[in-house]
């Protein structure tokens, strides 16, 4: 015998780890926009992105200098980091198809495939 009776070998060949997505969302406290931005976002990431996103929420309220970084003029909006390139949604994101084209999840009807 060569190696221990039994031994697995544990080669649970599974797929390379995914790039997560890294979204920043920038907001104004808890207004009813920022708010609705907030839930629209997570749902549509736990539906198309389950496990490969990373969300920052950022209340300019609290932090308004960091909206020179991305060159916010409007909230809320939402900046797509990673993957490249930079992506910008203005608006409480909830126009799902609006949402998953921006961020490139989904082609544009009518757009060749």
């Amino acid at each position: 015998m060569t190696g221990p009776p039994g031994a697995d070998t544990g080669a649970g060949a599974s797929a390379p780890p995914a790039e997560t997505w890294e979204l920043r969302l920038y907001v104004t406290g808890r207004s009813p926009n920022s708010v609705r931005a907030i839930e629209n976002l997570q749902r549509a990431c736990e539906q198309h992105l389950a496990g490969q996103y990373h969300i920052e929420i950022v209340d300019l309220l609290e932090n308004p200098r960091l909206a020179a970084d991305d060159q916010i003029l409007a909230v809320p909006t939402l900046v797509r980091k990673i993957p490249p390139p930079i992506r910008k949604i203005v608006g409480d994101l909830s126009d799902t198809d609006r949402l998953l084209v921006g961020l490139q999840l989904r082609p544009r009807k009518g757009a060749p495939t």
